[in-house]
């Protein structure tokens, strides 16, 4: 083959590659010529803080739902600032800022200006997910941070006191369904939550003096006993009794069983739409159990980390992730 023909060649492959870029499709090998060691740098970085407090897992996991429930993936939950995102009420606890902040550092110094926070966070939550003992997956790469964050627009993400009905409209409002809305709940089987969003339910659900009759009479008093009525509110309760470090299928066994710590997370066995698919990845099968959890979350966390994505020109790509260029 002539130079002349390798030349042009190699053009048309540039071309499309840059193409590809611009015309902003996320692509699992996006960083492959630009930062080729930009996953492992996201991923050791993630494994140091790791080893040090395994419950950071989860704080990451959350940290990217978060950011992907308003305004899309596009690391706006991560800008610093009075009426930004990350001070309204539904993210009190979000943790993990850091990690982000240690990955982007090192990766500006690798490749400045390559990659950016909303991938960090995309590829931190698929890092801590496999770190617990659950599935991994390939992560669709390609999105630039955006350019907004404020407080106000916090009311899109899903409540502990939503009804299926409520959460379901929330997830259908970012073209997720029902099977996504259980799926990606299951997160909880590595999370925690504070006090103050489910006392509420321990001692005078709806002004009836009494706790919430969905919750398991064995389960109660151990509630209770870690969230007093009058005790500390930003107490950290696990949202898997008994199985909070390994990313499993037991969340599921205790929504069946009436041991759901949020509201909102119970009422996904109280109601029709929903029940069945919790009932399906509780399982009742020995060695069958997870399976199917396993092999659904990764594809429900790849379409999440699609929901509305800056590409090729879009937004920007931060040098500090807490502060707008």
């Amino acid at each position: 083959m002539s130079a002349y023909v390798w030349v042009t060649l190699l053009i048309v492959l540039m071309d499309c590659f840059f193409s590809a870029q611009a015309q902003g499709s996320l692509q699992t090998d996006f960083y492959s010529l630009s930062c080729p060691k930009g996953e492992a740098i996201v991923r050791s970085t993630v494994e140091k803080y790791f080893k040090k407090d395994s419950s950071m897992a989860a704080g990451l996991l959350r940290l990217h739902f978060h950011d992907c429930f308003v305004q899309g993936c596009d690391g706006s939950i991560l800008i610093s600032g009075a009426s930004a995102e990350r001070t309204a009420l539904p993210n009190i606890g979000l943790r993990g800022f850091e990690v982000v902040d240690d990955a982007k550092s090192q990766l500006e110094a690798a490749c400045p200006g390559v990659v950016s926070c909303a991938d960090i966070l995309a590829l931190a939550a698929r890092d801590s997910v496999d770190l617990t003992g659950g599935p991994s997956w390939s992560v669709p790469l390609g999105r630039r941070d955006g350019r907004v964050s404020s407080a106000s627009d916090a009311t899109s993400l899903p409540a502990p006191t939503d009804t299926v009905s409520v959460q379901l409209r929330k997830f259908l409002d970012k073209g997720l369904n029902e099977h996504d809305l259980v799926t990606l709940v299951g997160a909880h089987t590595i999370g925690q939550t504070d006090c103050l969003f489910f006392r509420y339910r321990l001692y005078n659900f709806t002004a009836t003096g009494n706790a919430d009759p969905t919750i398991s009479q064995s389960f109660l008093p151990q509630l209770r006993s870690l969230c007093p009525q009058n005790g500390d509110a930003s107490r950290r309760v696990a949202l898997d009794a008994g199985s909070m470090t390994d990313f499993d299928v037991s969340y599921f066994k205790n929504v069946r069983d009436g041991q759901g710590v949020l509201e909102s997370d119970q009422r996904l066995w109280e109601d029709a739409t929903t029940q069945n698919i919790v009932r399906n990845y509780a399982g009742n099968v020995r060695g069958l159990l997870g399976l199917r959890f396993s092999y659904d979350f990764p594809k429900a966390m790849v379409k999440m980390s699609s929901i509305g994505v800056n590409t090729g020109k879009q937004g920007e790509v931060r040098k500090i992730c807490s502060k707008f260029n």
